[in-house]
């Protein structure tokens, strides 16, 4: 049954969680609520988040379902002596939209504090022709006076997280969320949906969840992870890039509301061929809305789930997602909903036999 108000609660909650790279510990508190009366938890010095089911056995093959918990975010790179403060990037965040954004610093107590990022105001442009935009002409202003004040009264230091401020907000009437951090953080709502439908069910496979840290600098979470679960086979889920807004009509392969995009290749890896056909053709048979795509960027944690072990199969859902990689985007319910439905489908209908043919 869709509860549709839990669930954009969840939503909710994991977007606006706090979690930038190494630092995932407010997603992991979100994840254990949500599942804490049907799961259990065990969590590694990473902050990777293991999920076994309660009729969990133990000695079964082991069906993954994976979700990465960070979201791309910046690092307090140093202190300015006016009171300003460098920032380096954690993963690849989109520098057009940088700035005048609005941004949350920790500070050494742990607390959040406001800052916006600044960039010099075209008032004070020297009139010469524009350079390339570099992370470096950038600096976080917290309203501090100088590097004394930022330090001594307001708590920062170097080293310590930065996430956008922005605010999830779930449009009823159209289906959409716009906020932050989708990637991956409508995968995981996914993977805790799923998770929930499949209460109690005696299946072919023990279905054991993973939120793995720190996907945004370089899928470092998941190495440690595979070595812990075993695989036998995988679901990763992902907030994926829509490109409905600017690809040609005949190249859209990632649309919001058509379903999650199941992608043959990207840079990282070529999904297992067989158990992507037999996932296509399971969403077709019970009506599924999905999408497939061949991409020439990108990548995921599923490449170092694949190449795991004697060889994993792997297919990745991909949540479509406006703008990822940014301060905002958007997203659907529907296309959450039926990521979450087919990952459903994947658990129960998926036998050992069926497993020998990948």
């Amino acid at each position: 049954m869709d509860n549709i108000r839990q669930n954009v609660n969840m939503i909710t909650a994991l977007s606006e969680a706090r979690g930038a790279s190494g630092f995932e510990d407010e997603v992991l508190d979100v994840v254990r609520h949500e599942l804490e009366e049907i799961c259990t938890f065990e969590e590694d010095k990473l902050r990777n988040l293991y999920i076994y089911r309660n009729n969990h056995d133990g000695k079964k093959p082991v069906l993954m379902f994976d979700a990465h918990g960070d979201e791309v975010g910046f690092m307090i790179h140093s202190i300015k002596p006016n009171g300003t403060l460098r920032f380096v990037s954690l993963g690849s965040m989109d520098l057009k939209g940088l700035a005048s954004s609005e941004v949350l610093v920790r500070t050494v107590s742990g607390e959040y504090i406001r800052g916006t990022i600044g960039l010099r105001p075209p008032h004070f442009s020297s009139g010469s022709s524009e350079t390339a935009l570099q992370l470096s002409s950038f600096s976080i202003d917290i309203g501090a006076r100088n590097a004394r004040e930022a330090v001594e009264d307001f708590g920062v230091a170097i080293g310590e997280p930065v996430v956008p401020a922005t605010r999830c907000i779930f449009d009823e009437k159209h289906g959409l969320f716009f906020g932050k951090a989708f990637d991956c953080r409508i995968g995981i709502a996914a993977m805790i949906s799923a998770m929930r439908d499949l209460e109690g069910l005696d299946l072919p496979f023990d279905v054991v969840g993973v939120v793995s840290a720190q996907e945004e600098v370089g899928d470092r979470g998941i190495e440690v992870a595979v070595n812990k679960v075993r695989p036998d086979i995988a679901v990763c889920f992902e907030g994926c890039p829509a490109d409905d807004t600017f690809t040609e009509d005949y190249a859209i392969q990632t649309a919001l509301k058509c379903g999650p995009m199941f992608r043959y290749i990207d840079r990282s890896v070529i999904c297992s061929p067989r158990y992507q056909r037999w996932v296509l053709d399971k969403a077709k048979q019970y009506g599924i809305k999905v999408q497939a795509s061949v991409r020439e960027g990108g990548g995921n944690n599923g490449a170092v789930v694949n190449l795991s072990g004697k060889g994993v199969p792997v297919v990745v859902a991909g949540v479509p997602v406006r703008y990822i990689h940014s301060m905002s985007g958007i997203t659907a319910y529907e296309d959450f909903k039926t990521t979450a439905d087919l990952a459903v489908i994947i658990a129960k209908d998926l036998t050992p036999q069926i497993y020998d043919t990948f």
